[in-house]
């Protein structure tokens, strides 16, 4: 038999990868602004800030991502009040669907567990910590796992697509009655994890049990469990600690509560099994933790006030 193949397009090709930040910012940062002749995005984790891309200035919020094109200046400010957590990512791509991206999009859960593949994998893939404002040139971890490199680039590949077919392209109806039972268990559990997820933001003062959880939600502990595990690696009662964690972070940026007032607005019994929970999660207590970002936004803000490029 003679086979005939069909050649494979890239319609979006990454070919440099410039940086890959996770930045966790005091409410009071601000960066005056930069160019540079590559592409940069910009999605808020948590938290909000204020963008400007040239003469215009946008307030993105929490699951928003704003796209830089090459040679815009661009600078980027928190409100005063919340402390934000960024995904900043600068890299190479000459495909001419890149014009799509001069706006502002939402990212959907699909898109969201893309970027947390691609920050984890980085971090491995990477030399260094992932928040450090210095690291202009970037380097191989020489520990990294095989072809990490390769699969940030086909992350980064595939946040781009799904961006683009997600606005642009109308989706096609289930053709069959299999896909389309898999769509709704899909979309029902979708909704039990926000449902839930929305419970716990709206008690993180609180030391809740999966039996209350389920309780006050009305679902089967181990079908919250399964839902947990396959939508974040993780047990709800981990999940929720980490929560907690990350709204302490929030709160240590903030500068507006000391540490006994942090633990207890979380619902912590002691300040002490507060430090012992942020040390396990962070690997820093919370004194150290603060040292350590507030050194970081110091001599970021030195340098780019300080640089002859300004």
């Amino acid at each position: 038999m003679n086979y005939q193949g069909i050649p494979l397009q890239k319609e979006f090709q990454i070919e440099e990868l410039f940086s890959l930040h996770y930045f966790e910012y005091m409410s009071t940062f601000s960066f005056p602004g930069e160019t540079h002749d590559f592409w940069e995005f910009v999605c808020v984790d948590k938290g909000e800030v204020t963008i400007g891309a040239d003469n215009h200035t946008y307030v993105l919020r929490k699951g928003e991502i704003a796209f830089h094109e090459p040679n815009e200046f661009h600078w980027v400010k928190a409100n005063g009040n919340i402390a934000p957590n960024l995904i900043v990512i600068s890299f190479s791509c000459t495909s001419l669907c890149m014009d799509f991206f001069r706006k502002i999009l939402q990212v959907d859960d699909l898109e969201r567990g893309i970027l947390a593949r691609l920050i984890a994998e980085a971090g491995e893939f990477l030399k260094g910590r992932l928040d450090d404002p210095y690291q202009t040139v970037l380097e191989r971890n020489p520990s990294a796992s095989t072809m990490s490199g390769q699969l940030i680039q086909l992350y980064l590949e595939q946040l781009l697509i799904n961006l683009y077919r997600r606005y642009t392209v109308l989706s096609k109806p289930a053709s069959s009655f299999q896909s389309l039972e898999n769509t709704v268990r899909e979309n029902t559990d979708t909704e039990i994890f926000a449902q839930v997820t929305n419970y716990l933001s709206q008690n993180l003062n609180s030391r809740v049990t999966i039996e209350k959880i389920c309780h006050d939600n009305l679902i089967g502990r181990s079908q919250l469990q399964k839902i947990f595990q396959r939508k974040t690696g993780l047990g709800i009662i981990e999940y929720f600690s980490r929560m907690k964690i990350d709204t302490a972070k929030q709160l240590i940026r903030s500068e507006q509560m000391n540490f006994t007032q942090i633990s207890e607005k979380l619902g912590y019994a002691s300040i002490h099994y507060f430090s012992r929970q942020f040390k396990k999660v962070t690997g820093m207590t919370p004194s150290e933790y603060a040292s350590s970002i507030k050194a970081i936004a110091d001599r970021k803000q030195e340098r780019f006030f300080d640089s002859p490029h300004l």
